[in-house]
């Protein structure tokens, strides 16, 4: 008796614990996609911030020596700081703009972050964004935080 309850258990399910189980495996794929492809997205945002500041850097030691000489006055040349930022990144594979004035140097890196998991759902890359921007600097004033 107990073996025909068995078999009629089984005949009334008809499959639906199989649905629910694939549909809770693809939510836990698409849950640990999220953590690996966001983590990779915010490390790729982290290295586009990195090399946007390091660029600016460099275009910000285009000081304009005649003004600093003359003056004391501490200034960039646009043009100069625009070659040596864009020279920077094109030296590190970066893509990005880059904006400078007499004041300071302002860069932004665009990268995209191929994707590990999510490309199973059509999701094939995470774009990321990252800024810097640098001023000329006589000396060291203080420590920043």
């Amino acid at each position: 008796m107990t073996t025909h309850r068995q078999k009629t258990w089984w005949r009334a399910e008809e499959g639906r614990v199989s649905a629910f189980v694939v549909v809770l495996a693809l939510g836990l794929v698409l849950l640990a996609g999220l953590g690996l492809d966001g983590g990779l997205a915010l490390s790729a945002k982290v290295r586009a911030t990195g090399q946007a500041e390091s660029a600016a850097r460099a275009g910000a030691q285009a000081i304009d020596l005649a003004a600093y000489r003359a003056r004391g006055e501490l200034r960039l040349v646009p043009a100069d700081a625009d070659e040596l930022a864009h020279r920077y990144l094109a030296g590190i594979g970066a893509v990005g703009t880059v904006t400078a004035t007499v004041d300071a140097v302002t860069v932004t890196v665009t990268t995209s972050q191929r994707t590990q998991l999510l490309s199973l759902i059509g999701i094939r890359a995470i774009g990321a964004h990252g800024s810097g921007a640098a001023h000329p600097q006589r000396g060291i004033a203080a420590l920043e935080p």
